[in-house]
């Protein structure tokens, strides 16, 4: 069985693990410590538990599985999946030995549940356009190509109820 549940504040490492994980980087990628240290990353998980701040992970078996979270990012200091000041930027990871289960999708519902239960009227999100698993889920989710950071795409949700259209 899995259980979707927020991430506690004693799971920091793990979900720092998952931030790594995160990151697409398919040959000579750098330690961990390295790389998430990088000023253009740190910003992702350093202070975490801020306003905004909001994650999710996957425990299957008592074991973890995956994490998704979101974070406010503003227009001096972006991220790569930066849409607007508004707009929390989602990432997500699996541990590589639960690849394939259908945990991924079971995250990012509940945090897409959770975004607009918290008021957003959208989310954001930076992939690597290589990485075809995650860019099918991320379109069958919803999610539309919305531009190009480096060599990365960002991709938005539209989270606003549809309005039909007056007669």
């Amino acid at each position: 069985m899995i259980t979707i549940r927020p991430l506690h504040p004693h799971e920091f490492d793990f979900f720092t693990d998952m931030h790594y994980e995160s990151i697409h980087i398919p040959q000579g990628k750098p330690p961990k410590a390295e790389l998430l240290n990088a000023p253009h990353l740190k910003k992702y998980h350093e202070g975490w538990g801020r306003s905004g701040d909001r994650a999710f992970v996957a425990v299957k078996d008592d074991q973890h599985a995956g994490a998704v979270w979101y974070r406010l990012f503003e227009e001096t200091n972006p991220g790569f999946g930066y849409v607007d000041n508004e707009t929390p930027e989602l990432g997500i990871a699996i541990h590589p030995d639960f690849r394939g289960m259908g945990i991924g999708r079971l995250l990012m519902n509940e945090i897409i549940k959770q975004a607009a239960l918290d008021g957003y009227h959208s989310l954001s999100l930076s992939v690597d356009p290589t990485n075809t698993p995650a860019v099918e889920l991320y379109q069958k989710l919803g999610f539309t190509y919305f531009g190009i950071s480096g060599t990365s795409w960002t991709m938005k949700l539209d989270l606003a109820p549809k309005t039909k259209p007056t007669p």
